[in-house]
């Protein structure tokens, strides 16, 4: 490999979520996120959840792209960070979302697994 510095940041820049039903999914992640939702915002074939940090989160319907099809990841790309690992749980069951992968606590680090509407596995980490 060259060894010329890379132009490339390191940096994540944007995560993407490739969704069936744009509308049902930014409603869904609105609702998991805690952030507002209204439907006149949303135009196929992408919506940018409102975040917090640098690094965006896009839902991607793939509308303009003739004979896409949704192969939903079984695993784990990304996470979403949580105080409180007990809390999240609850959270995520008491709204009947699917978990996958019970809490695991590795010290003070903790996790579980779900899955969202098109069933792509999503990680809650306290770390």
């Amino acid at each position: 490999m060259n060894s010329a510095v890379s132009p490339i940041s390191c940096k994540v820049n944007n995560v993407f979520i490739h969704v069936s039903n744009l509308e049902k999914s930014v409603k869904w992640y609105s609702h998991l996120l805690g952030v507002p939702f209204n439907k006149d915002n949303v135009v196929s074939p992408v919506y940018n959840i409102p975040v917090t940090t640098e690094t965006g989160l896009t839902l991607d319907d793939h509308t303009f792209e003739e004979g896409f099809k949704l192969k939903p990841s079984d695993h784990v790309l990304f996470n979403f960070f949580v105080t409180d690992i007990d809390e999240a749980y609850n959270f995520i069951k008491s709204n009947e979302i699917t978990i996958v992968k019970e809490i695991e606590r590795i010290g003070d680090f903790a996790y579980f697994n779900f899955k969202d509407l098109d069933g792509n596995v999503l990680m809650v980490c306290n770390c």
